[in-house]
């Protein structure tokens, strides 16, 4: 049966999620070493010659499987965010939660994003994944900002500067959890955070405020 007969055969579609799957497990587990298509192929059960059918080349791959990595910890937090109820403030809080419990605070997903961040700069189609799934993180924490907000009546707030700076504090007590979880525990990060959104509600971020002369 030749090379072929030595994989499982599968729908187009299941096989690009094998693939996708594959290459995530091989980051996961072998950091930037991981970043080889036959080490994709064996983890897949997919042939070489089948993985370049479907995808141009390895930078492509990696582009869906960052694109598919990033997405599905945003469908996470969007399910946490639904089973929070319809209180605004707890459905902002679901998010920090989201954003700083397991999966994310895991050694193999650090591995993951620092891979994909060690090729961002270097990589049109990396980049093009990067600001898009960036985007839609960044718009959905800004109506929850907005909504929560509102919900308590608090000044209003510049939402698209306000996600931009709760985001580089979530993914910096990220990072520095994932470096060394003897620092803090997450409780403690998630605290500073919803303390970081109180003080803003409570105008305490003059830069942060709508029609403030220091903006």
């Amino acid at each position: 049966m030749g090379e072929l007969g030595k994989f499982e055969r599968k729908l187009p579609e299941d096989r690009r999620k094998t693939l996708i799957d594959a290459t995530l497990a091989c980051l996961a587990r072998d950091g930037t070493a991981g970043l080889s298509i036959r080490k994709i192929s064996k983890e897949a059960g997919i042939s070489i010659g089948l993985i370049n059918h479907h995808y141009a080349g390895k930078d492509e791959l990696v582009g869906a499987a960052y694109e598919a990595f990033s997405l599905g910890h945003l469908d996470a937090t969007r399910a946490r965010i639904a089973q929070a109820g319809g209180n605004s403030r707890a459905k902002l809080n679901a998010y920090v939660r989201g954003l700083l419990s397991a999966p994310m605070l895991e050694q193999g997903t650090l591995r993951v994003w620092v891979v994909f961040w060690s090729i961002i700069e270097n990589s049109a189609p990396m980049m093009d994944v990067h600001d898009r799934t960036y985007a839609e993180y960044r718009s959905l924490l800004g109506e929850l900002l907005a909504d929560a907000g509102e919900s308590i009546s608090a000044p209003a707030v510049n939402t698209h500067l306000a996600a931009i700076g709760l985001t580089a504090m979530l993914d910096g007590l990220w990072l520095e959890w994932c470096i060394n979880p003897t620092t803090f525990s997450p409780d403690d990060a998630i605290g500073l955070c919803e303390n970081w959104i109180d003080a803003l509600f409570a105008g305490l971020m003059p830069r942060l405020l709508v029609n403030n002369d220091l903006n």
